[in-house]
């Protein structure tokens, strides 16, 4: 029962990861298209830097007050925090099933 606990947070971090390849590229077109400081800051193919996600989770996008680039990037982070949160939770019940 256990490991089947661990496949639904693997589960739920594959949804996680399809809402991040939708949102993801979207806040970096918006970013390219109306912000050249952030561009810049972000660089060139930003979409698996690890700057450019660091930016995502801390949440550097609220600085700008740019509702669309907030309705954009928002639901990007917390699907960043869903597949590392799913990932993690699947181990520790993976790593729970091992030690009983």
């Amino acid at each position: 029962m256990i490991l089947f606990f661990a496949l639904l947070f693997v589960a739920t971090a594959i949804a996680g990861f399809c809402a991040f390849v939708i949102f993801w590229p979207l806040t970096l077109v918006h970013v390219r298209d109306r912000h050249p400081a952030i561009t810049a800051q972000l660089g060139a193919g930003a979409f698996l830097k690890p700057a450019a996600l660091g930016w995502l989770l801390r949440g550097g996008y609220r600085s700008v007050r740019d509702t669309s680039l907030s309705g954009l990037a928002t639901p990007a982070r917390i699907s960043l925090l869903v597949i590392f949160g799913g990932l993690a939770m699947a181990g520790l019940l993976w790593l729970f099933s091992e030690l009983m």
